[in-house]
């Protein structure tokens, strides 16, 4: 396999052709930056479709249009640069606390000329003097470590969509034994096979228990 339309094809995903030719682009410029700087472990079109593209696909159906959206640990621009090609109605911030990834990040960016920022930052120190309707994260630790980062800032992310693997239950647990979870409420908003894999992959949304439940869902499973 040695092209995205192939890829494409073999997982019957379809793309306008303009947004194809920018996630062309886009892929070219990360795995470019791949040999030097640790960016993904994703460097076949196959890998980038089934892993990446799918991931991201499922994280647009759970945001609403004109959202601003930041995205946390941002590493080579999963979700949150191919959120930007996907979706370009939304308002998208990335963050990332190892300079020289914002520096690819940002490179990137210019490049593809979208309208997205990029700090050099760890997230929550953004929710000081900005304030975001979703939080993406993927890959960037387990629900202990998030909960632990905006614990006390909830308010100023709205929601948290955060993509996991089949061990996503035994993760809240652990954040519950350290009194994270106590302000948060959770639920499965969407559920979905990973093509080529055995198990599924779930986006979790978490949000202050003071709201009513914010965002679209594909499907509603709250944590028991």
């Amino acid at each position: 396999m040695d092209d995205l339309g192939s890829a494409l094809a073999e997982f019957s995903i379809e793309l306008q052709p303009p947004v194809a030719a920018r996630i062309v682009k886009y892929c070219e410029l990360m795995w470019d930056f791949n040999t030097r700087i640790n960016l993904t472990r994703h460097t076949t079109w196959q890998s980038f479709v089934s892993r990446d593209l799918v991931d991201t696909m499922q994280l647009s159906r759970l945001i609403e249009s004109k959202e601003t959206v930041l995205d946390i640990g941002s590493g080579g621009g999963i979700p949150g640069l191919l959120l930007a090609i996907l979706r370009p109605d939304l308002k998208i911030t990335l963050c990332e606390s190892v300079g020289k990834k914002a520096r690819s990040l940002d490179a990137m960016v210019n490049a593809l000329e979208l309208p997205v920022e990029v700090f050099d930052c760890r997230a929550e120190t953004l929710l000081d003097d900005f304030r975001f309707s979703v939080c993406t994260a993927r890959a960037v630790g387990p629900l202990e470590k998030l909960c632990r980062w905006f614990d006390g800032n909830w308010y100023s992310l709205g929601r948290l969509l955060a993509v996991k693997g089949p061990k996503w239950i035994e993760e809240r647990e652990l954040a519950e034994k350290a009194g994270l979870m106590k302000g948060v409420r959770i639920a499965v908003a969407a559920s979905y096979q990973v093509p080529g894999q055995e198990w599924q992959s779930h986006i979790l949304k978490l949000w202050p228990v003071q709201l009513p439940e914010p965002g679209p869902n594909l499907l509603t499973q709250t944590g028991t």
